[in-house]
């Protein structure tokens, strides 16, 4: 597969270090649902070609809290973090919707960061936009209120389906927040009353977005 499209510095590499990439790639297709990676797992670098992953980590007592997602074109280091010294984050990745992506194996292209400057600073770029969302979601979680964090959760998927009903449950809005599916149940009635939204079996419809925006403090 070609994947010289997907590297912004694909250009600074020299002719050696491309045909090495490309001759690593494995091409893999995950459909909605599936669990690709758990923490722990060495497989290597993900670059999603289509479709869309959900990078989450997972509690001792079993609760998720989504950290990232990953669309068309992003790439996942942290499936491939026994490349990078004294680094240890352990995430687990699955298909939010059927998913095409390619994989780079660690040792590749760890060989080729090591000698290649631009491959190294892109790397550098990525990894520092990766620990900026999981700030974003710890400054998130510790100082917004959870109708705030709910009510802009619910925006950010309409945009992201381009659909105000949202095939979604309140077990997996929880999974996504961290919060048990009892406190999603209540908080979305609550917005049921403020007229903001509209709940049926598996979907919630969002009826009113500047109710939402106004609670979500746009």
């Amino acid at each position: 597969m070609d994947i010289s499209t997907y590297f912004p510095i694909w250009n600074k590499l020299n002719i050696n270090e491309q045909h090495t990439l490309s001759a690593s790639v494995r091409e893999l297709h995950h459909n909605r649902g599936d669990l690709i990676h758990t923490g722990g797992d060495c497989m290597g670098l993900i670059l999603v070609t289509s479709g869309q992953l959900r990078a989450y980590t997972v509690s001792e007592d079993g609760r998720e809290i989504t950290l990232y997602r990953l669309f068309e074109r992003d790439i996942c280091l942290f499936s491939a973090s026994c490349m990078m010294n004294s680094i240890q984050f352990d995430i687990a990745l699955c298909a939010e919707k059927d998913t095409d992506a390619v994989i780079i194996p660690s040792d590749i292209y760890r060989s080729i960061m090591e000698k290649s400057a631009p491959l190294a600073n892109y790397t550098n770029e990525v990894m520092a936009s990766r620990f900026s969302d999981v700030m974003w979601l710890i400054d998130q979680i510790m100082w917004k209120s959870f109708d705030r964090r709910l009510a802009d959760f619910l925006l950010n998927e309409a945009n992201i389906e381009d659909s105000n009903t949202l095939k979604i449950t309140h077990e997996e809005i929880g999974n996504h927040l961290g919060n048990p599916r009892e406190v999603v149940t209540r908080m979305l009635k609550y917005f049921v009353g403020e007229g903001a939204v509209k709940l049926s079996r598996g979907t919630v419809e969002i009826i009113d977005e500047d109710i939402l925006a106004k609670i979500a403090g746009r």
